[in-house]
């Protein structure tokens, strides 16, 4: 493959992605990082991408679909009812990490009470208790990455390999009988390092999310202790979900009783 050609297929790839590391990169393109660096360098001087630590990102994205803030005006109702009931099952003192989703941000603001540290990425998540006297946050390094509201990157890894939480929230952008999904290729890496890190793993879909195959697979259900959703979510795909064993919660419907 021509070097015109590995580029362009960069390009596409990161406008697909929005931002992407070194390894997936060079494994898209199939050639070594040291290539990816140089066709990066390439793209950088055309204005198309951004380099930075461990990756790169796209300076022209084609969609609002992965902005925060566009985000969560989506099923807003349905986000706050999964935010109480998965709010119900964090019983009070534990520390607990909250991933940088929408729905993740509407569970947080529910824990304000329960709650004295929080582990995250989400730079939403630590502005709303960043003013707090009695909540301890920590927040991972990283790249900011405006759009998603997050921190990315090796050192988000870094941070979250070396912490263990009683309970780990999540969400990502979709889920089957087989898995569970995210966009991003950083947020997957991210997210593995999150579930590794706690004891507890709570995962939150709105049920817009059920039978979504994503761009990339996350993770099986092995790893998985609870999913909270929303009353709208087919009910043959939660049978399924129970049927493996995992405990589903429908907001509104199931609510266990708080401790």
């Amino acid at each position: 493959m021509q070097p015109e050609e590995r580029q362009a297929k960069l390009e596409a790839y990161l406008q697909k992605v929005e931002f992407s590391s070194l390894e997936d990169l060079a494994q898209t393109v199939g050639v070594s990082i040291s290539t990816v660096r140089r066709d990066l360098a390439a793209l950088e001087a055309n204005r198309s991408v951004r380099r930075t630590h461990g990756g790169a990102r796209t300076l022209q994205p084609k969609t609002d679909e992965f902005v925060f803030n566009v985000r969560d005006t989506y099923q807003v109702a349905e986000k706050e009812s999964i935010g109480e009931a998965c709010a119900v099952l964090i019983q009070p003192g534990q520390n607990v990490i909250i991933d940088s989703g929408t729905t993740c941000f509407h569970v947080a603001k529910r824990l304000a009470d329960k709650v004295a540290q929080i582990i995250t990425n989400s730079l939403p998540v630590a502005n709303f208790f960043s003013a707090s006297h009695r909540h301890e946050v920590v927040l991972s390094g990283g790249v900011v990455y405006p759009r998603l509201g997050t921190l990315v990157g090796p050192h988000a890894v870094e941070t979250f390999s070396r912490m263990h939480a009683d309970v780990a929230i999540l969400s990502g952008s979709g889920l089957s009988e087989d898995g569970i999904y995210n966009s991003h290729a950083l947020l997957v890496d991210i997210q593995r390092a999150m579930i590794a890190g706690a004891a507890k793993v709570i995962f939150c879909f709105d049920h817009t999310k059920f039978g979504r195959r994503s761009t990339f697979f996350l993770s099986d259900f092995s790893a998985v202790d609870v999913i909270v959703t929303d009353a709208a979510a087919p009910a043959p795909l939660v049978a399924a979900l129970r049927a493996k064993g995992l405990e589903v919660v429908v907001a509104g419907l199931s609510l266990p009783a708080e401790n």
